[in-house]
């Protein structure tokens, strides 16, 4: 027999699982935003700055969601 404790804990490992995924397609959604906004600003290099450095920020944790999904499977 399969104790409750197995079904407890896969049911959080999933529930871990999607909240990571859900994340992970947020982070690649902001992403996309900020690049596809830096690219039409043309009078404010800052902001375009900013917005690419927005941008960068998403990639390196979309990577770390990415390295985290991997470890759970």
């Amino acid at each position: 027999m399969v104790s409750q404790s197995f079904f407890h804990h896969d049911s959080k490992k999933e529930s871990i699982e999607e909240v990571l995924e859900n994340s992970l397609e947020i982070e690649e959604d902001l992403m996309r935003t900020y690049l596809i906004t830096a690219e039409r600003v043309h009078d404010d290099p800052e902001l375009k700055d900013r917005l690419e450095n927005f941008a960068e920020g998403n990639a390196k944790r979309t990577k770390q969601l990415l390295d985290e999904l991997k470890k759970g499977k």
